[in-house]
């Protein structure tokens, strides 16, 4: 296969995912192209994403390396039959590489969890809110950027409408529904936008109130985004350089374990729908 200019997030996971298999069954990278019929360069350029690879050779690869988990085989080699790149690489030339990658990870999730203290999580923002919201960075975008910026965001949150209904948990902070971006009335329209999309099937938003307990990663949002298989998860971190995308296996049961701890002193999402409107009543 022809060498690629960019790998995209998904073919950078699998890569990262094969080498792992790899070392873990203590093979060296030529006597793995020796089991699979080819060079060590080869299984180089496969782990470094530089070259695509078949499902077959997936499947080959974990084979070689004495993998029996079936559900996880699979998985990778449906990442490896992927050829056709999504909307999101329309934006390749305009916006960071990391928002790319999460509106990717997002699209192919089984489940998404995501954990906000000062701003709505951008899935269930108003393009009002979220364009007041990108207004206040430093240094501050171009009107063509701060555009490109939001028109990505409200993509995005086309995972939330498919046929096939997309399980999204937000935990938000009482502190998030309170801030006014953009003033009274957009604040207004955004948590009605919340409290319609609380009503949705596939929608679940807890709410942390001022009165509540102590909880964890109070500091930054977070988005956990479940893969087909608990070894694909991940997780994205917001900070204040960009998003942190984390893939190892510790840092994200640490990020799980929080959120299931925020969770647990949130309210039950009709309390948090009742909080809502009383905020919503009060703006």
């Amino acid at each position: 296969m022809p060498v690629r200019n960019t790998a995209t997030a998904r073919q950078l996971r699998l890569g990262a995912e094969l080498r792992k298999l790899r070392e873990q069954a203590g093979v060296s990278s030529t006597e793995a192209g020796r089991l699979l019929g080819t060079s060590q360069a080869q299984i180089s350029n496969i782990e470094a994403s530089r070259v695509g690879v078949s499902g077959d050779r997936v499947r080959a690869m974990a084979r070689n390396y004495d993998c029996t988990d079936a559900a996880f085989i699979e998985a990778l080699a449906e990442m490896a039959g992927e050829r056709k790149r999504g909307w999101w690489e329309e934006y390749r030339e305009t916006l960071p590489t990391s928002l790319l990658d999460l509106a990717e990870t997002e699209h192919h999730a089984a489940a998404l969890r995501v954990a906000q203290v000062i701003t709505v999580p951008g899935l269930l923002q108003t393009p009002e809110h979220a364009r007041a919201i990108f207004r206040e960075f430093v240094p501050p975008f171009m009107p063509h950027e701060l555009e490109y910026r939001v028109s990505h965001r409200i993509k995005r949150q086309e995972v939330l409408f498919r046929d096939k209904h997309l399980p999204y948990t937000a935990i938000i902070h009482e502190a998030a529904l309170r801030m006014q971006f953009g003033g009274p009335e957009t604040a207004q329209a955004q948590l009605a936008h919340l409290l319609a999309m609380s009503e949705r099937e596939n929608i679940t938003i807890a709410v942390i109130p001022f009165d509540g307990t102590s909880f964890p990663i109070a500091g930054h949002g977070v988005d956990y985004l479940y893969g087909p298989v608990a070894q694909l998860d991940s997780v994205q971190v917001d900070t204040a350089h960009g998003g942190e995308a984390i893939h190892t296996a510790a840092r994200v049961e640490r990020y799980r374990l929080a959120l299931d701890r925020m969770e647990d002193v949130a309210l039950p999402p009709e309390q948090s729908r009742d909080l809502i409107h009383r905020i919503a009543q009060a703006t």
